[in-house]
């Protein structure tokens, strides 16, 4: 995990009812990966979006498809449709 600007922080706490076992501040210690996956899986298509905005889509791109890729377990980690539109549009807009 690197550095964390005030901006994501920002949206961490802003989402925090999402990281619900990390509460408080601990919520901005969440690793890229549990970020991304819990935004993916749970996220609604603003915090997506602002997510890609604020990360780079590539960036998110990247941690998502270095994750999957890791191990079958780790894949299972997304919801089936998740891990597919998310393959898809990664595949298209973040190449």
């Amino acid at each position: 995990m690197t550095e964390r600007s005030q901006q994501l922080k920002d949206f961490i706490d802003r989402n925090g009812s999402m990281f619900w076992y990390s509460p408080g501040p601990k919520s901005e210690n969440v690793s890229d990966n549990l970020l991304v996956e819990t935004m993916l899986n749970y996220g609604t298509m603003e915090q997506i979006k602002e997510l890609f905005d604020i990360m780079g889509i590539k960036t998110v791109a990247k941690i998502f498809f270095d994750f999957i890729n890791r191990s079958e377990r780790c894949k299972g980690n997304y919801f089936e449709t998740t891990l597919n539109y998310f393959t898809l549009f990664f595949n298209r807009y973040a190449s």
